[in-house]
């Protein structure tokens, strides 16, 4: 569960403000506090640098809200490698690991080719399930497990 509706109304603004930061309009932004929507990663990226906060907790992962050393930018070049260590660490083919996230055996090797940008759903997801640090995948830390 997003906790960044919290984290905004903590800091005393409006969701207009953070509109505003992202580059977007209220009501997009509006959509992503209420899950209607799912924050882009870039969205929420910035939103986390913004507030100092790390993804995992802004995605309801952990109760760190910071990791020590962590990156402000995503490393494209990382994730597709960590997605891949990942699926091999949990001894898990291509096709399935697309099986247990509802996509296709394509689509999951687009992400570890880094062809295509996993949702923050999904990447949310496969963390989740697997313990593994969303921040980790996108190469803001070296944590890679949530504690």
């Amino acid at each position: 569960m997003m906790q960044i509706r919290l984290v905004r109304e903590n800091a005393n603004l409006r969701q207009s403000d953070i509109a505003k930061i992202l580059g977007i309009s209220r009501s997009t932004y509006s959509s992503y506090e209420t899950e209607r929507d799912t924050i882009p990663i870039k969205h929420l990226n910035k939103l986390c640098n913004y507030f100092n906060i790390s993804i995992d907790y802004a995605v309801g992962l952990t109760n760190i809200k910071q990791y020590e050393n962590s990156k402000p930018e995503i490393d494209k070049t990382v994730m597709p490698k960590r997605l891949k260590q990942l699926r091999k660490s949990e001894q898990l083919t291509q096709e399935g690991i697309a099986k247990i996230l509802n996509t296709s055996r394509s689509t999951w090797t687009g992400y570890e080719y880094g062809h295509y940008q996993i949702s923050t759903l999904l990447l949310a997801e496969l963390c989740k399930r697997y313990h593994y640090s969303v921040d980790y995948i996108l190469g803001k830390t070296d944590i890679n497990h949530l504690q």
